[in-house]
């Protein structure tokens, strides 16, 4: 004789997993279980997190060129953040927002700079958190990435070559633009034409106008300001005098800007690596202006 047993029915729980789950940076529908988005490789975790809390978060785009200090910039903002009890505080959201904090802090530990941002987007760093200013009485929830310069000049040249690229800088409340001053000061003309193609880019996505103006906030940033002393002084003179096309473009193009100086690295020497030829080293970490910009734009947004 066969004993009865009863057992629970979990096939109801499958039914959770049916629903498509709308990625939170391009819109597509994904399934509910999968990690990352099937159009842009954006993480759901990010959609997970949005559907939980009652805020929709804010986007934030730290761009720039390729080796303008972007990793450099976004890890050591964070690592700042989370540890001083200042004017503004930030929490990560998730352990995969630590990892760009992380990565950054401990290769400035051991004398040298991360490494550079892969192509791919299913590899870049996502960094989502809840950002608490004194004088706002609500906690803001930030999204920012960490994207590889070449992939933004891609997509700026050829728009949507990276999904994610788009539709992130399409929705975006707010930019930080790096200037890699070293490049300025060695009178290359990259950093000038790179910037003026995002200025326009960002101004012609964006549907907020007033004045035929985009009334996104812009942050413009001399990042390795170190390399140029009077640069910390008064960086939008440094821009009218070095970058006058830029300068132009922002003036007539936005109505919310500002211009800053930052530098994490004190001094930097140089050594030859066999068969990599020459790397820059941060000899001592010494960081500046690296929490101003970002404090100027959350309380513009």
């Amino acid at each position: 004789m066969t004993k009865r047993v009863l057992v629970a029915m979990d096939s109801y729980r499958l039914a959770e997993c049916a629903v498509p789950l709308a990625c939170y940076i391009c819109g597509v529908d994904n399934n509910y279980n999968t990690e990352l988005c099937r159009h842009c490789a954006a993480p759901l975790a990010l959609s997970h997190q949005a559907r939980t809390q009652g805020v929709r978060p804010q986007m934030v785009a730290v761009l720039g060129t390729a080796a303008a200090g972007k990793t450099v910039y976004l890890g050591m903002l964070l690592d700042m953040l989370t540890r001083q009890n200042g004017r503004v505080q930030v929490l990560a959201r998730g352990a995969f927002s630590i990892t760009l904090q992380q990565r950054t802090m401990m290769a400035l530990s051991n004398c040298r700079f991360p490494e550079k941002t892969p192509n791919e987007p299913d590899r870049w760093n996502w960094v989502h958190c809840q950002a608490k200013v004194n004088s706002k009485k609500n906690p803001m929830e930030l999204i920012m990435p960490d994207m590889a310069g070449e992939a933004i000049l891609e997509e700026i040249d050829h728009p949507n070559a990276y999904p994610a690229i788009h539709s992130f800088l399409e929705k975006c409340s707010a930019v930080i633009l790096l200037a890699d001053t070293d490049r300025i000061e060695r009178g290359g003309a990259e950093q000038n034409y790179f910037l003026m193609k995002l200025i326009t880019y960002l101004s012609e996505q964006d549907s907020r106008h007033s004045r035929g103006k985009s009334t996104r906030p812009v942050a413009i940033v001399f990042s390795k300001a170190d390399r140029c002393e009077p640069c910390f002084d008064n960086p939008e003179l440094y821009a009218r005098e070095k970058t006058p096309n830029l300068w132009q473009q922002v003036q007539q193009r936005f109505t919310n800007y500002g211009f800053f100086a930052s530098g994490v690295a004190g001094s930097v020497g140089f050594r030859e690596e066999p068969g990599e030829g020459t790397s820059a080293v941060p000899l001592r970490i010494e960081p500046r202006g690296i929490v101003e910009p970002f404090e100027w734009l959350v309380r513009k947004i």
